[in-house]
């Protein structure tokens, strides 16, 4: 099966159970707590997918090439806010020895990262949450996939955050006030990589 493909089935299995979450919550919204678990579940991944970060995989090729060019040396840490399945952080723990960190919003997507993470048998450690809530001041290197209004949060908190020279890798969105230090490029995808002053 072709890795888009498997992609797009993803995405589908996360609105299919995300659905069904909504659905049993309505079914139950008599029953109180089996309700609010329901909710709880459902709420952040719903709202991930309507204010500007919803689950769209990069692909596995994008993953390695957003790696290649953080230029990770062993020993880094590396964050990938919005980590979705995991995939970015898991592959430059892997491959670069470093030590990776992946927040994740919404639960579902957070669930599939950790499952990931245990077929990978990767060190990478998977939080759950809003970026807004970790500090980043110990990062080497941030990756992000976002747009819109959550990229120019994240840039505001990078900004404060980060130390001099921490690399920030973004797949296809530009940071609204930054200067790229260089663009690269994946399957007619750019990486756009910035170097914090």
């Amino acid at each position: 099966m072709k890795t888009r493909l498997k992609d797009f089935l993803l995405i589908l299995l996360v609105f299919a159970v995300m659905a069904a979450l909504l659905v049993l919550a309505y079914k139950f919204r008599r029953e109180g707590w089996l309700f609010w678990a329901l909710v709880v579940l459902a709420a952040p991944s719903l709202a991930a997918f309507i204010f500007g970060a919803p689950f769209v995989p990069a692909s596995m090729e994008a993953a390695r090439a957003m790696t290649e060019a953080a230029g990770l040396k062993p020993g880094e840490t590396v964050y990938d806010i919005g980590c979705g399945d995991g995939r970015v952080v898991y592959l430059a723990v892997r491959d670069y020895g470093v030590k990776g960190v992946g927040v994740e919003l919404s639960p579902l997507v957070y669930l599939l990262a950790r499952v990931r993470g245990l077929l990978w048998r990767s060190g990478a450690e998977i939080k759950l949450g809003d970026f807004r809530w970790h500090d980043l001041s110990g990062a080497d290197a941030v990756f992000c996939y976002l747009s819109g209004e959550v990229l120019a949060t994240l840039e505001a908190k990078l900004q404060k955050e980060l130390k001099p020279g921490a690399r920030v890798i973004s797949l296809v969105y530009k940071f609204p006030n930054w200067k790229e230090s260089r663009t690269c490029g994946c399957g007619g995808l750019p990486i756009r990589v910035y170097i914090k002053e």
